[in-house]
């Protein structure tokens, strides 16, 4: 053989792999995942028991949530709706212009939030979700005052005082509160109001994923997507919890940040203000949860493929005067995030093992995300792994998404401050897994999101979720 055939051949691609061994391998993946979900459970029931000497206060574990099976108003469309989605949704998504694609995704992914929370019944499920004495209505009549609320709020996250903080209260920053106190201020007074503002809210991440990834330059995979954006498991913390209006908020925040990038390229008009949109909106996102500054590496690699440093700088402006606007009115976020950390450890999370939920916390996570997410990010990360050049992720938004929403994940749960209910707090980080689905097969596409549908019915009837 001459040198110039060898060289030839050392320059070919490898060969692709198999579609067969592709699928062999995600359902590989799924069947060790579903073993880590088992392990989680088994050790959990092992440490639940009387006498163990550990703490876990998780008693469907690794779900925060009570074994308890039922149906409610909501199963038979719940069933009839994932049936639809999963028969018609990935040639609809296919056919349809795209504005109305994204806009029957809305319409769908609300209806599946709603519908999956009414298993529960209108109170246990959605009107009376956010009016626990842990939640943040409960605090929302003692609020007369927003500038007093911000300047003393830093004062109160500590526990064991007698003005402190209710749960969710002391454990997020003040955004997230004044989420509430502004919907009370307009006259949407009660839990029905509130949990309607986070549903509608929270059903935008089936519109601003796949718009990202439209914007970013791939059509097609974010047509792919659309269906699992909308059938998520992910839909039963979605309704009603305000881990699902913090996901909305960022997830628009960002997809604004993609919308920005095309404007410049194109010099439309709304470039400007939607960058500055973009950047109040995932600025405001760490004043509703600080975990979500974790998001800066998505809006990161959203800026880095969009390829417009003045989107980037704009958005930058726009964050940054959130953070002016709140240090102003008296919260430093530095201040609350140590005190934040303080006051974790002032609860449950002082007894709960860190060696257990360190990846306890991963099998919950993908319970959330579902098998098809674990089957398509296994594909993203081995197509990014076996890439002949790095340079190709940098273009590609589909990985360098899912890159960047596994590493929120990986440096969320190495923290130790997310020690169980992960399902529910790291929804804003696994909306952005979904991407990846656009990897599997066309063919095997309704198959993976009937596997979707199942897991969230499942979780939904059989266990009781709380928060």
């Amino acid at each position: 053989m001459s040198e110039s055939t060898k060289a030839a051949r050392l320059a070919e691609p490898p060969p692709p792999v198999p579609v067969r061994a592709r699928f062999r391998a995600d359902l590989v993946t799924v069947g060790v995942t579903l073993v880590v979900i088992a392990a989680a459970t088994a050790v959990g029931v092992y440490y639940n028991r009387p006498g163990s000497g550990v703490v876990i206060y998780a008693f469907a574990p690794p779900l925060f949530a009570h074994w308890l099976p039922h149906v409610g108003p909501g199963s038979v469309f719940a069933v009839l709706l994932a049936a639809g989605v999963v028969l018609y949704g990935p040639a609809l998504a296919a056919r349809l212009r795209w504005r109305r694609a994204l806009a029957a995704g809305y319409l769908a992914s609300l209806a599946w939030i709603f519908s999956l929370a009414m298993v529960d019944g209108w109170t246990r499920g959605f009107a009376g979700r956010l009016t626990t004495p842990q939640e943040y209505l409960h605090e929302v009549p003692g609020i007369t005052d927003i500038p007093r609320f911000l300047r003393e709020f830093s004062s109160r996250i500590l526990d064991f005082q007698p003005n402190s903080w209710t749960t969710h209260v002391s454990g997020h920053p003040p955004g997230a509160t004044l989420v509430f106190v502004w919907l009370d201020r307009l006259g949407l007074r009660g839990g029905a109001w509130a949990s309607t503002a986070v549903v509608l809210v929270a059903a935008l991440v089936a519109v601003a994923v796949p718009a990202t990834i439209a914007l970013l330059g791939r059509p097609g995979a974010a047509r792919a997507t659309l269906p699992f954006a909308v059938l998520s498991p992910g839909a039963v913390w979605l309704g009603v919890s305000a881990d699902g209006l913090f996901a909305g908020v960022t997830a628009t925040g960002i997809a604004l940040l993609a919308l920005a990038s095309v404007g410049f390229r194109a010099r439309g008009g709304y470039a400007w203000p939607t960058a500055l949109a973009a950047g109040v909106l995932v600025g405001f996102g760490i004043f509703l949860s600080y975990g979500l500054v974790l998001l800066g590496l998505v809006a990161l690699a959203v800026a880095l493929l969009g390829r417009q440093w003045r989107a980037a700088a704009v958005a930058v402006l726009g964050a940054l005067a959130v953070v002016a606007v709140f240090a102003l009115a008296g919260f430093w976020w530095f201040d609350g995030y140590h005190l934040v950390v303080e006051r974790y450890y002032q609860g449950v999370a002082l007894v709960r093992p860190y060696s257990y939920w360190v990846w306890a916390d991963l099998a919950a996570v993908a319970v959330a995300c579902g098998p098809a997410v674990v089957a398509a990010a296994r594909r993203g990360v081995a197509t990014a792994v076996f890439l002949p050049s790095r340079r190709t992720i940098l273009r590609d938004p589909v990985l360098l998404i899912v890159l960047a929403a596994l590493l929120t994940i990986v440096f969320a749960d190495s923290s130790g401050l997310s020690k169980a209910e992960v399902e529910r707090i790291w929804l804003p980080f696994g909306a952005w897994l979904l991407p990846a689905t656009a990897l599997l097969p066309a063919g095997h596409r309704r198959w993976w999101l009937a596997g979707q549908a199942v897991v969230a019915l499942a979780v939904n009837h059989l266990l009781l979720t709380n928060w």
